[in-house]
């Protein structure tokens, strides 16, 4: 299997967004993390590829950036 077709276990994308699991389930309550799988109450997936995706889609060019994202 292709690394980026891989899913990933809620510990698995903290550890490579490097983030804590509250940070990212912050982000799941607010809608502005990467796109996530629920495939039960406490069954949290992500898609690798989505992850970087997402990340990417993060850079910045100026440190004021980040607050015109927001």
């Amino acid at each position: 299997m292709d690394t980026d077709d891989e899913w990933l276990t809620l510990p698995q994308a903290a550890t490579l967004m490097r983030m804590t699991r509250a940070a990212i389930a912050q982000m799941r309550y607010r809608g502005d993390g990467p796109t996530f799988y629920r495939l039960s109450a406490k069954t949290i997936l992500y898609k690798r590829a989505e992850v970087l995706a997402w990340m990417e889609s993060r850079a910045c060019t100026r440190t004021d950036d980040v607050l015109a994202s927001t």
